[in-house]
Order: C-alpha cells, then structure tokens, then sequence
C-alpha cells in the first residue's frame, strides 16, 4: 500500500477532529470532495483507518482514577494467555491491554470511580486468574495522551 503526503495529511486531520465534514476536510487538505471520499475509501480498505468514534470526558462521569497494572505470570503458554485475555476482557474498566516484555508480562490501563473502585477491579483481576505479581501505578495527571506522530514528518 502506498501512502503519500495527502494521505498522513488526511489522517493527521481526522485524528484531530474525525467530526470534520467531508467538504471541510477537502478544503483543509486542498481536494475536491470526490477525491477525498475515494482516498478516505482507499485509506479505510487498506486498514489505515479503521473508523471513527467520538471521545468521551470519563473523568467528567466520574472515572477519576487511572491506574496502569503490570502483571507478571509464570504460565506464558498460548492457552494460559487467550483465557487471561478473555478474563481481563470481562472487566469493563479496563480499557487497554498490552502483553509487553522486560520484567513484566502485561501491562493493563485501568478507568474507574476512586480507589474504591479500583480495589473492585483488582479483586476481580486476580480471583480470577493465576498470577505471579500484580502492583498498580497510579496516575495523578494526564500530560499526554491519544496523539498519533506526525505523519506529515514520516516518509
């Protein structure tokens, strides 16, 4: 797949604001609308965009705690890992799992309301699965987040 300069471009904006309409978004990127819908159409049948979806304020609902869980396990067969995967799954507030390497073997990002809610959450994490070490670290403020490179800098 070939992507060029219009295409991060298009990408880049969308990131930024995927609510654009499409005239807008062609003004922005200096195309007419017909060219743009037949590269966005390119771009989402290559798998380079894989949708849109609106970002929502769960801080402004009451999950006002982040907590990043590294998990360390002694079973590291392809069987143990899919019923991890599907046990950390069933937990709604965890919103991001990463299998990782270094000392620890996963890495989840927790969402929840308060430590109270978050000791829910740990207690189901590790009833339910056989873990070697589990430790939390909490954060206490968002510097950065949801930023894609800039694609206008990648060749």
């Amino acid at each position: 797949m070939s992507v060029d300069r219009i295409d991060r471009k298009i990408m880049s904006e969308l990131h930024n604001d995927a609510s654009l309409a499409q005239r807008e978004l062609a003004d922005r990127i200096g195309l007419s609308q017909n060219a743009l819908w037949r590269r966005l159409k390119r771009l989402e049948a290559d798998g380079l965009i894989l949708g849109s979806k609106a970002q929502v304020n769960l801080a402004a609902m009451g999950y006002d705690l982040t907590v990043f869980v590294m998990v360390q396990t002694r079973n590291h067969s392809m069987e143990w890992a899919k019923v991890f995967r599907d046990h950390v799954a069933g937990i709604p507030e965890v919103v991001e799992m990463h299998r990782i390497g270094g000392e620890w073997d996963y890495m989840l990002k927790i969402v929840t309301k308060g430590m109270a809610g978050y000791d829910k959450v740990y207690q189901r994490l590790t009833t339910g699965a056989e873990l070697e070490r589990v430790t939390g670290y909490f954060s206490m403020e968002t510097m950065l987040e949801n930023r894609l490179p800039n694609l206008l800098d990648i060749g």
